[in-house]
């Protein structure tokens, strides 16, 4: 709610490893890298903390980003996208981040996103 009436956001960030029934969804294979994205066409406002493998080439993490921004434009709306390669982590491993932060799970491959 602040952030709509505060800074005028047309939706939600949707933070994929910070929501645990996300978390388990990927967990059981229920939620794909596809439901995220289609959301961010109709309700909210990007790809959030969202774990990738670290070998995830420069030019695919750029063309995810152009997607949300070509979103963004052609909806009239603010977009966003919070990858987090992590550098030695592939498909299945867990990275710890603190004990504020938590824990994800690299789950999503981003050669399947085109």
């Amino acid at each position: 709610m602040a952030s709509f009436l505060w800074a005028d956001l047309l939706g939600a960030f949707i933070p994929v490893n910070e929501d645990q029934g996300m978390i388990d969804a990927m967990n059981h294979d229920a939620l794909t890298i596809e439901e995220p994205e289609a959301m961010t066409c109709v309700c909210s406002i990007g790809l959030d903390m969202i774990t990738i493998p670290g070998s995830t080439p420069a030019t695919t993490i750029a063309g995810i980003i152009a997607d949300k921004a070509a979103i963004g434009m052609i909806n009239q709306k603010t977009t966003a996208v919070r990858l987090i390669p992590v550098i030695g982590k592939d498909i299945g491993d867990t990275v710890e981040f603190s004990s504020v932060l938590g824990y994800a799970l690299v789950r999503w491959r981003c050669s399947a996103l085109g």
